[in-house]
């Protein structure tokens, strides 16, 4: 294979012993990871109050990329056997992500909302996020490589670092066999092959598969499954750890894109490469 490596990554002092469940091949219990964001294709603006994301007025969807990782972790129940649970931090209104993930095949969500979240930055929603794993039962957990909104795709590290599991990030390709994770890590000159004992943490591509179309079926299912809806209380989460008050980054100030000028005309009159030249050399491009 072009670019084929092979890393074994193994988990720190703190990792959980494999689950026996997932050593023998039977159900697994697979956590998929979405987040609400302003959709990519409309305007999106920030709140001159606070200098947050303008959530309420925004056309929110569930995060493109997260899409692709409710596909492989359905994938990967169907071929294992097990369950998808839908793990999200957000306001009242992520609830219509949670919808959707759970009309695709998710078997049940849990959803942490809390007031006093808003305006945290990704070290304190990966606190909240662990403290909320802990109260669950998983072999695999799955989530989208980047976000949209912010696209940091720094999620699966915070979190391999506070639960002390390994992560495999990146992947075009998952595949699972006994207790041990395996994925093909997509990189710009082919791909490494990487592989974790259970349980670990997958990020994925777009590359990893198509979506599935939540079938009439599904959307009527999806409204009596069961979601968990949890406070920062009940993940025995301090307030005063987390929102925006309390952040490590924050937007100081912003200002919206200026008004596109008018082009540069260049005649050419036999020196045209020239007159090029010299006005990529005025705007420093060259």
């Amino acid at each position: 294979m072009i670019g084929a490596d092979l890393v074994r990554v193994h988990a720190g002092a703190r990792a959980r012993t494999p689950d026996p469940i997932a050593e023998v091949g039977l159900a697994m219990n697979i956590v998929v990871l979405v987040k609400q964001v302003p959709d990519s294709g409309s305007e999106r603006k920030l709140d001159p109050a606070d200098n947050t994301v303008a959530r309420a007025s925004a056309d929110n969807v569930i995060n493109e990329m997260d899409e692709y990782a409710i596909e492989e972790a359905l994938t990967i129940a169907e071929a294992q056997g097990g369950e998808v649970t839908v793990l999200t931090v957000g306001p009242d209104g992520a609830t219509d992500a949670i919808r959707k993930a759970l009309s695709m095949g998710a078997a049940k969500a849990v959803h942490v909302s809390d007031e006093a979240i808003h305006g945290s930055d990704a070290s304190q929603i990966s606190a909240v996020l662990a403290a909320a794993l802990q109260q669950m039962e998983y072999d695999l957990i799955v989530c989208g490589a980047e976000a949209t909104d912010s696209q940091m795709s720094v999620m699966p590290a915070l979190l391999s670092e506070r639960l002390g599991i390994p992560q495999l990030s990146g992947a075009r390709k998952v595949t699972i066999e006994g207790g041990t994770a395996k994925v093909e890590r997509q990189t710009d000159g082919g791909y490494w092959a990487l592989e974790a004992p259970l349980p670990a943490i997958v990020s994925t591509w777009d590359t990893i598969n198509e979506p599935r179309y939540p079938s009439f079926k599904g959307i009527m299912a999806a409204k009596k499954k069961p979601v968990e809806t949890k406070s920062l209380a009940d993940l025995g989460v301090d307030a005063s750890a987390v929102g925006l008050a309390n952040a490590s980054t924050q937007v100081l100030d912003f200002a919206g894109r200026p008004p596109k000028g008018e082009g540069v005309k260049v005649t050419d009159e036999g020196d045209g490469a020239q007159k090029f030249v010299d006005f990529l050399a005025s705007q420093k491009i060259v």
